[in-house]
């Protein structure tokens, strides 16, 4: 038996297979979510069925943005309980886990091996992977280059805390004339203050866990745990979390 965890996200989706003690990652596949979830999961079954993974050997369990659309899915679970799960798979412990998605940026607060409360952020606010993927779009750079810009640059503030007013406010920018690098360094400021100040909302804690698509960026987890004062750690599988958790639920 195979443990198979979908996690559809808004941007990326990531499969984990595990083993029949669901202690050993067997596979792990990370792939652009498209414009069509119930596409993307097809997809995801199809590559797993051609590597012998196939369902009726097989416990599936989708969670994440497009968790609905995985119909062939035998369970659906939350991305909160998923999160925390995969988290502790990864050695979370008990440390307070911060999520920044595509879409949201969830804080989930874990006690022996549950979770025991969370806090989500407004969907129109500028702390998540979407709205970074769309400034460095406006700044033409790709994600790694848009890092390295803003490793360059001073910091400015940004206002808005809508991505469309955001967006509007980097424009005026630079018009201004203002460097790439400063707006870089100012939008991911901006990112990090909005995460900081989510998690501070819930008990403050003296350790974070970084999971999604920022958790190995070793940039977002320094800057966050300058703004947290408090150690922001991570695991190399920080991104598979979601898909962990709902193979291992």
């Amino acid at each position: 038996m195979f443990y198979i965890g979908i996690d559809i996200g808004s941007t990326a989706s990531k499969v984990v297979v595990l083993n029949d003690t669901k202690d050993t990652i067997l596979y792990k596949d990370v792939m652009s979510s498209g414009w069509n979830s119930k596409e993307t999961g097809r997809t995801i079954i199809k590559n797993l069925t051609d590597l012998g993974y196939s369902h009726d050997q097989s416990q599936i369990t989708a969670t994440g943005y497009g968790r609905i659309s995985v119909d062939f899915a035998d369970k659906v679970i939350t991305e909160i309980t998923a999160h925390g799960k995969g988290a502790h798979f990864l050695g979370s412990s008990d440390a307070t886990v911060i999520d920044i998605g595509g879409q949201d940026t969830k804080i989930i607060i874990q006690d022996e091996k549950r979770v025991i409360d969370f806090l989500m952020n407004d969907k129109c606010s500028a702390g998540t992977g979407k709205f970074l993927e769309v400034m460095a779009n406006r700044l033409g750079l790709d994600l790694e280059e848009f890092f390295e810009y803003a490793k360059k640059g001073k910091e400015i503030t940004l206002s808005s805390t809508c991505t469309v007013f955001a967006e509007s406010e980097v424009i005026s920018l630079m018009g201004k004339g203002t460097k790439r690098e400063d707006i870089a360094s100012g939008i991911i400021n901006s990112i990090i203050t909005k995460v900081s100040k989510l998690a501070l909302r819930k008990n403050p804690s003296d350790c974070y866990f970084l999971t999604g698509g920022f958790s190995n960026n070793e940039y977002v987890m320094n800057a966050l745990s300058d703004k947290l004062n408090a150690e922001v750690l991570s695991h190399p599988d920080g991104r598979f979390a979601g898909a962990i958790g709902a193979a291992l639920l």
